[in-house]
This record gives C-alpha cells, structure tokens and sequence, in this order.
C-alpha cells in the first residue's frame, strides 16, 4: 500500500507546472507614455542644477532638431514652445512624462520623448590624498566632495578651500567652521571644481 501510495504522488507532483511569470510592459518600447528610456540604476539618480541634458521629440512629422542644455540656477530648462520645465530634482524617467504632458495632447496627439544626460561630475584638486574627476551621486557637500578625494593631505590650508561654480562663481570655504556647523558646508554640484590650497610654508615647519 505504501508503495501504491508513493507511486501517485510522483504521479501527480509529475502533472503540476510552474506558474508562468509574464514582464509587464503596457506599452514596449515607450512605458506606456510615449517616454523612452530603460529604468537603469542611472534612473533613480535625480538631476541637479549644472546637470547637461539632451531631448529628443520623435515620432512626430518634421521633429524639431535635439535640444541640449544645461540645468539653470532655477532648476529649469526651456524647449520650444512650452514654458521652462522644472528639471532639478527629478529623475530621468519622471522628467520625461512632464515634458511628454507639456506637448501631448496641446500640440501633438502623439510623442516620443527621449531624454539623455552626460555622467555627472565634479573635481577636487589640490591638497587632497587623490585629486581629480569624482562622480556625483547625489546630494554632496564640500567635506563630503572632499571625503570622496580621500581627505585632506597634512599640508592643505582648511580655511581658504576655493569652491568654483561651472558658471564661475568662487566662494572661499572655511572647512574648520564647516566641520562645527553645517551651514558653512556649501553644497556641491555637477560641474563644480573645489581647490584645497597649500598651507602657508612657515606655518607647516613650525616646531
């Protein structure tokens, strides 16, 4: 009997199949909205001010050429026709079914909208223990920017630390104040370039 018994089992665990898992995609190719872009780890990244974005506007008769621009200071980029969009804060995917929104169905009755953006970047040189390129990877400050350099060297001058905007804009950082009180850590963006300069000779021979 037990045999009998076992020999059914096999039987019916033989007969039973895996549920079949089906991706989900509304629409391929576009998520449903006329927004391309494939969710990527570069998706949940928010953009910010200083940020180089490209649009694309296809599917359309006669698409107007690609519109590249930098993010401005007030968050925006403007496209033609549409009012500035705001840019800053939003992630790839979230910007593109706003400016999808802003010419569907207003101008067009469908739309492809591509958005693309440079790997965003900032540099620290000077006194630092490995100067160059860093990749911004979200909110950042100074000490933060310079943390990811590995720190200061032992000869960098903390209280004259030169952060310079991509617009041009020097603003003089005093990293001992910054370290006490948050409000002088200055945040960085993508583009910008912090400068720890060399202590004064006398001061680092002092005995």
């Amino acid at each position: 009997m037990a045999s009998i018994l076992m020999i059914v089992g096999l039987m019916l665990t033989g007969c039973q199949t895996s549920p079949e898992r089906i991706p989900f995609s509304p629409d391929p190719g576009t998520g449903g909205d006329g927004a391309t872009g494939a969710p990527t780890s570069g998706e949940a990244a928010r953009f910010a001010q200083g940020d180089y974005i490209k649009v694309i506007l296809s599917g359309i008769q006669d698409p107007p050429p690609p519109h590249e621009e930098q993010i401005k200071e007030d968050g925006t980029i403007t496209l033609p026709n549409i009012d500035p969009i705001k840019a800053e804060g939003k992630t790839l995917g979230e910007l593109q079914k706003d400016i999808y929104a802003k010419y569907v169905p207003l101008y067009y009755k469908r739309l492809t909208v591509t958005v693309s953006s440079q790997m965003r970047v900032y540099y620290v040189q000077g006194q630092v223990r490995n100067p160059g390129r860093q990749e911004y990877l979200g909110q950042t400050s100074v000490l933060k920017a310079i943390a990811s350099a590995q720190d200061f060297t032992d000869f960098a001058d903390r209280k004259k630390v030169v952060l310079t905007r991509a617009d041009g804009t020097r603003t003089i950082v005093d990293c001992y104040k910054a370290a006490k009180d948050s409000t002088y850590d200055i945040m960085v963006y993508p583009g910008d370039k912090i400068e720890v300069p060399l202590r004064d000779v006398s001061t680092i021979f002092r005995w």
